[in-house]
């Protein structure tokens, strides 16, 4: 073998060495993505007709989710929270807040928890948590009184 083969095989161990190591170099950044997150813009389907009654956008603050109603897909856009008892008393619905303190489960990945949701139907804030479904795609929402068991879920299809 003469001194030019030699070089030549050399350079080439060593570019399949560096792409090996860039590979695995890449291979650790991916896997530090975060977690999957319910950050993004949500069509809230009602539970009970199965139609999509509103756009519901949820942002992260510090760790702390919370959502607005960004549009109301219904008949009524400029319904107006009669029946809540709080400070949201009178006010329009659509860019009303109505989830407030979600922040990730320490225990369960995909689960949010500790976060309250108001019903702008019935005017009640109940304890809440969200699970996100099907890789992201989806996020069951529930409403509860006292322990998850005793709610109702609702689930919303990401829009973005």
């Amino acid at each position: 073998m003469n001194e030019n083969t030699r070089r030549g095989r050399g350079l080439a161990a060593a570019v399949l060495a560096a792409a090996l190591a860039g590979a695995a170099g890449f291979a650790s950044v991916a896997s530090a993505q975060p977690a999957a997150s319910p950050a993004g813009l949500w069509k809230n389907i009602d539970d009970e007709t199965k139609k999509p009654k509103a756009l519901v956008r949820i942002v992260e603050s510090g760790g702390t989710y919370t959502g607005r109603i960004e549009k109301i897909l219904t008949d009524k856009p400029d319904a107006v929270c009669d029946l809540c008892t709080d400070a949201r008393k009178g006010q329009r619905v659509q860019g009303m807040t109505i989830i407030e303190g979600m922040r990730a489960s320490k225990v369960e990945d995909e689960l949010f928890e500790g976060g309250s949701i108001l019903d702008p139907n019935n005017g009640k804030v109940y304890r809440s948590q969200m699970r996100l479904r099907e890789g992201g795609r989806s996020l069951e929402v529930r409403g509860y009184v006292g322990v998850p068991l005793f709610g109702r879920s609702q689930t919303w299809i990401r829009e973005e």
